[in-house]
Formats: structure tokens, sequence, C-alpha cells
């Protein structure tokens, strides 16, 4: 027993044996800084990490940022549309609520996915675990955001095969049924698009439009929604483009309101004007979501590239001789700044157009003959709609809204008066809008209409009909 005793090392020993461990450990530490190179390091310790972790950890993690190859991944946006369904029963110490509900501050809140906060989810009996990440970026660009799935090993392949595209169903049946929509600004400064509810109240129901106008487009907007198949079989993109013509104030927002509210697709309202060049604009439409509507207002003053050419060829032929570089100079001064038209069509009818599917892009103009006729050819505006000046039924239409009647004495001449001048429906809108007494109301738009009749000129005949459509040829099936 003394002989074992005497053999055990005594604590100055240990300690003696520790310092010179620890002193050879902080050596070679110090001379592994000083020649290998950090990144070196970091990689090393990187698959020191993933060796260990392939022995030793039972669980396996998927990526899933936001941005998938230039266009945003519809995994994530799935899993941003799903988990908030999953956030009632959360037991954690902090839940995301809030309210964007302007006319009802009192609206019981919702709730919104917490940064870094474990989501717990089941399928056929497998539990995973979602994690939101967010990660600022540089200065004026948008944070990085990314889920975190995490599961056993051994379910890996399920949850890749099956879990996720059953998730993706589910988001989509939710976005069917969405009752809140947005519409969307770009943020120009931030390099994002941001969001605020949309809630324009005008359907197809209210919406003041003559009955068999109403029917063919609702019939082309269901054709579309249901035309997924159609539109792989013939191996075009998945998308639609309206063109809505006419005089101001004939209800061009109002039947961009209707559409969305019909479909339940989110707005994106894009303010060309402000867009620098071709490849800010592809990077702008690129990040817009699936199910969503384009509305590019006023077309022919954002993209008239018709007119920058024609007073490119005049200066040309003013400054004949001038020489090849004030030519070039002239060329660069009208072609180099801004979006040019190529730039767009590529989005609405080129290989950009793949990037994305079930969208509804709508130009709104109120001159169709000063587009360039590059955008009005078949495939690009598959459907011209015209809004035209109000017409006897819209009249009725609008008096039964505002008014609350379906019959009045003054309907007859007012319908007469409608017939010889041209009266949009918002001014008869705003007439009607004067007075909760039809009698008063109505007095007061036939005086409006017999004024605009006196100064009307000689000559400035209309087109009969509250609204005309023109399929373009290749239409949808």
């Amino acid at each position: 027993m003394a002989s074992l005793y005497n053999q055990v090392p005594s604590v100055s020993a240990i300690f003696s044996l520790y310092t010179s461990f620890s002193a050879i450990t902080m050596l070679l530490r110090t001379i592994l800084n000083e020649i290998v190179p950090k990144r070196i390091r970091e990689y090393i310790a990187m698959k020191l990490v993933d060796v260990f972790s392939s022995y030793f950890q039972s669980n396996f993690t998927f990526v899933i940022e936001q941005r998938w190859e230039f266009v945003e991944n519809q995994t994530f946006r799935a899993a941003e549309v799903y988990l908030p369904t999953r956030l009632a029963g959360l037991s954690t110490g902090k839940l995301m609520v809030g309210s964007s509900n302007l006319k009802n501050p009192a609206a019981s809140p919702k709730l919104g996915i917490p940064v870094d906060t474990k989501i717990v989810d089941e399928y056929e009996g497998i539990r995973v675990a979602w994690t939101l990440h967010s990660v600022e970026t540089k200065k004026y660009l948008p944070e990085k955001r990314y889920f975190h799935l995490t599961c056993k090993k051994e379910h890996r392949d399920k949850i890749m095969n099956e879990y996720l595209p059953h998730l993706a169903k589910l988001a989509r049946d939710i976005m069917n049924k969405r009752e809140n929509l947005k519409i969307y600004t770009y943020n120009q400064d931030r390099s994002k698009w941001e969001g605020a509810v949309f809630e324009h109240h005008t359907t197809f129901d209210t919406l003041a439009i003559e009955t068999h106008f109403k029917n063919l487009l609702l019939e082309d907007l269901d054709a579309f929604s249901r035309g997924k198949d159609f539109f792989k079989s013939v191996g075009r993109s998945w998308k639609r483009g309206y063109l809505l013509h006419g005089p101001p104030g004939t209800g061009k927002s109002s039947l961009v309101a209707a559409i969305a509210n019909h479909m339940k697709y989110h707005i994106y309202d894009l303010q060309i004007q402000s867009v620098r060049d071709d490849a800010e604009l592809r990077e702008i439409l690129t990040s817009t979501k699936n199910r969503s509507i384009l509305l590019i207002e006023d077309i022919d003053c954002s993209a008239d590239v018709s007119r920058k050419r024609e007073s490119m060829n005049s200066e040309e032929k003013a400054g004949e001789g001038d020489g090849e570089d004030r030519r070039r100079k002239r060329k660069k001064k009208y072609f180099d700044v801004g979006v040019t038209l190529s730039g767009l069509l590529n989005f609405v009818d080129g290989l950009w157009s793949s990037c994305g599917e079930e969208r509804i892009i709508i130009f709104t103009t109120n001159h169709k003959d000063k587009l360039d006729p590059a955008l009005l050819r078949p495939g690009r505006m598959d459907v011209h709609i015209l809004m035209d000046y109000c017409t006897p039924f819209v009249f009725r239409k609008l008096a039964a809204l505002y008014l609350k009647t379906d019959g009045h004495e003054l309907f007859e001449p007012i319908e007469k008066l409608l017939v010889d001048v041209n009266a949009t429906p918002a001014e008869v809108t705003q007439q009607l809008m004067g007075s909760k007494k039809p009698e008063i109301a109505l007095r007061n738009l036939v005086e409006f209409l017999e004024e605009k009749k006196m100064k009307k000129e000689d000559g400035n005949n209309r087109e009969e009909g509250g609204g005309e459509i023109e399929v373009a040829e290749n239409g949808q099936g």
C-alpha cells in the first residue's frame, strides 16, 4: 500500500506538468496564428466541427434563404405564409404581434414570425423545428433573412421529398383564402418593396361597367387562374397582360382594384420613371412574388422611346456634318439614361418573363396612340380594354350605388344628355355625391350635363359603349 502511495505523483509535479503543457500549447497557438492565414484556420476549424457533428449530432438542418437564383425562394415564401398558423399554441417567452387595420385600431392583433424563436411543426409523427434568422447587410441593402429547418437525420429524405412539397400546397391554399391584400411600392434607397394594407373595396359587383364587358373580363381572369397546364403545354410563361386605355376618370384604377380583389392578388405599383436603368429594373421585377399584379400606370409617359428616337433623328438631320463625335453624344443622351423599352419588354415577353409565374401585368394609359407599336403586339399585352365615357347603363349603376334608387323621372333626360356629351364616370359620381336626396343630386347632374353640352365643340363625337375588350390572337385556352 505504501509503495502504491509513493507512485502517485505529487501535486507540485502535476502542476509543473500542467504549466509545461499550457506553455507548449500557447507557443504552438502563437506559431499557428503567425504562420497560418486566418481564412485557412477558419476553414480547418469548420471542417473539424463538421466531422465531429457528423459523429456526435443526430440532427440535420436545412437552410432556406429568402432569395434563390435571382428570384424569391418559393420554399421560403411557403414557410412565411404557413408558419403564422402554428404560432397560436407557441410556448415561448416572446411572440410578435401587430395590426395594420387603420380603420379599426381596436381590432385583435395578428401574429407574426418572431426572429430567433423555435416554431415546432409535425408531419406524419415527425417533429421538425423552424427558426427565422435575420442578418444585417451593407448600408442601403435589405437585411438577409433565412429559415433553419431542423429534423432528425433519419428523416432528412422524407422532409425533403414529402414535407416541403406538402408545405407548399398548404401555403397555396392559405393564399387562395387570404383576406388582407397588400399594395407595394419600391423603396429605392433600401432596395426593397415595402407594402401597406390594400383596403380598396371595389369589386366586380360594385364596379359600374357594362354587363357583357364584366362577364368577358371575369371569364378571361378565371381561365387564366386555371391555365397552368395550358401555358405549360404551349411553352409560355404563366402570365397575362392587360392594357387599360381611355380618358382620365373612366375607372381604370377601380378596375385594377376589382381585379385584385377577385383574384386575391397583391399589387406591385411600379413608378418606372424613378428606375435608374434596365439592370435595376430586372432586379426590381424579379423580386416580386408569384400570384401578384404588376401595375405600371401612365406607360405613355414612362417609356416613350418612340419620342426619343424621333427627337434624335430630327437633331441628326438638323446637324448634318457635325461629326461622328457629336452624333455619339446625342445618341448617348437619348439611350443611356433610364429604362429602355427593350428592357421593359424583356421582362414582359422576353427571357426574363419566365422568372416567376401566375402574374398579371397591367399597363394604363390615357393615350394608346402614343405607345410604341412594339408594346402593343400580341403576346405582350394580351387584352386591350377601352375604359370609355359614361353610358346610360353605367349611370343607372352609379345611381343605384350612390342614391339607392333604380328609377326617377330625371333618368330619361340624363340618359339622353349622356348620349350627346362626353362625361366620365368620375364626373357623374361627383355630381351624385353632392346630395343624399336623389331629386337634388339628379337635378345637379342635369345642369352639369347641359352645361357640358353647351360647351361641346363641333365634331367632338365619341364611340358609344362603356367598355371594349380586344383579345390578341394568341389568347389562353
